[in-house]
């Protein structure tokens, strides 16, 4: 880097959460943010590309720079990637839904940045967490997202037990997910583990037209049909 070189910002760049009109869960300082940035550090090539065409129409394609940042990516391509910061460049950060940096591996890029002294601005969108914290109708005082659990059965039934003593002894909500295709097996063995005093939230397809957020004891659930499998899906536990 140049020493009088001035630095580009990173701006964390939300998306929609699947297939809805953007501007009905985006604010406007995403467009105006994307109509200006043509370099990008995004979890999906293709589905960033969409996300940016569905903001902005008449943004050129052929225009925009992409970095792909996902699981396979080294640890050494990093600095690649903020490279056009370094040399003045604003940058936008996509997630592959919701707010990049939160759940998204996206969140190194934004330490690397810190510790280069690129400022570094997240922009308002949906957080799927969040969202489903706020209708769960549980403790926004004191919540845990925790991610994805165990797949071994008796581990994640051990996890299942362990977050619904330490919901009940701290008054803590407990969030976590699973992968989609998984969702109906995870929610058959909450039912089966859980005391049933326990209330569970199920927040699927959160903004999409098909959303849908209940909060009810284990033993109502017991009670009740739904299928979530392919669904983006948090689950919420909270023992009183």
């Amino acid at each position: 880097m140049k020493p009088n070189t001035i630095l580009g910002k990173l701006y964390l760049i939300p998306t929609t959460m699947g297939d809805c009109d953007p501007m009905d869960v985006l604010p406007q300082t995403v467009k105006r943010t994307i109509d200006f940035i043509d370099h990008y550090i995004v979890e999906n090539d293709k589905t960033a590309r969409k996300s940016i065409k569905e903001v902005n129409p008449e943004k050129k394609q052929s225009e925009l720079v992409l970095f792909t940042l996902n699981k396979r990516t080294e640890v050494k391509e990093h600095l690649d990637f903020i490279k056009p910061l370094l040399e003045g460049k604003n940058m936008g950060l996509m997630s592959e839904a919701g707010c990049p940096g939160v759940a998204d591996p996206g969140a190194v890029i934004v330490k690397l940045a810190h510790e280069k002294g690129i400022q570094v601005i997240p922009l308002v969108g949906p957080s799927s967490i969040l969202l489903a914290m706020m209708a769960s109708g549980m403790n926004g005082q004191s919540f845990t997202f925790h991610g994805y659990l165990p797949i071994e059965k008796d581990e994640k039934r051990a996890s299942f037990k362990s977050l619904e003593r330490i919901s009940f002894e701290h008054n803590q909500s407990q969030i976590f997910i699973e992968t989609p295709y998984r969702n109906n097996k995870l929610l058959e063995d909450l039912l089966q583990t859980l005391n049933p005093e326990t209330h569970l939230c199920i927040a699927t397809d959160i903004t999409l037209p098909t959303e849908y957020i209940k909060t009810k004891k284990i033993a109502a659930w017991k009670k009740e049909t739904i299928d979530l499998h392919k669904r983006p899906t948090i689950f919420i536990i909270h023992k009183m």
